[in-house]
């Protein structure tokens, strides 16, 4: 009575024979595949058509008030920079650290200072070259707006100014409205100091005395 290990050996050696080889022959015909793949496997591709869905998209939307993970939107103070009754926050809901400024700073280098140059009083490219009149961040306008209408023209821009609601996240406009406060606090001080100086400057001189009038006689 053979042994397993020769029932075994006496199999291979039969399919070796009917097939003439195991493995790295070439052959003409399609390779055996006994454990299909997902790589192989029917399957919708980005993009594609389909003959089975009515509007003949293989891509699917998604169902009406379907949101993704981790793109909750349920603070409206955070994510809109407005109270429940639809009037903006007078104070940013994030606490004003260096850090947040220096997260502001850079994002504000990015994708504010182009138009609005790097002192907020928008000089930037467009007007220098173009003369499209850009806000000027310092001015008393701005300065009054509450932190939440600030937030909300990064978000949803105004006027020439289109909208960064996608390409900055919440907490970035946030940092940004925070280095514009700062922006408007040093430029009040520039201004302030800078004042004295000017009026002086703009004085009329003084119109000389009765008796050095009379000396020159």
């Amino acid at each position: 009575m053979k042994s397993a290990g020769a029932r075994l050996l006496a199999a291979a050696a039969l399919l070796a024979s009917t097939t003439g080889c195991l493995r790295g022959c070439p052959s003409a015909k399609p390779p055996i595949h006994p454990n299909p793949s997902m790589d192989d496997q029917p399957k919708v591709l980005a993009q594609t058509s389909s003959n089975f869905f009515y509007d003949g998209s293989a891509m699917r939307k998604p169902v009406p008030g379907t949101i993704a993970r981790g793109e909750l939107r349920d603070d409206p103070v955070y994510f809109e920079g407005k109270e429940s009754s639809g009037a903006f926050v007078a104070k940013s809901p994030v606490a004003t650290t260096p850090e947040v400024v220096e997260r502001g700073h850079q994002r504000f280098a990015i994708y504010c200072q182009p138009c609005h140059d790097a002192r907020g009083e928008g000089h930037g490219i467009l007007f220098q070259r173009g003369k499209v009149p850009t806000a000027a961040l310092v001015d008393p306008k701005f300065v009054a707006y509450p932190d939440g209408q600030i937030y909300d023209v990064i978000t949803n821009g105004t006027g020439l100014m289109s909208g960064y609601r996608w390409p900055i996240p919440p907490q970035d406009r946030w940092a940004i409205v925070a280095y514009v406060r700062d922006l408007q606090a040093r430029h009040a001080v520039t201004t302030a100091a800078a004042a004295p100086a000017t009026a002086a400057a703009a004085a009329p001189a003084a119109a000389p005395a009765a008796g050095a009038r009379a000396g020159h006689r």
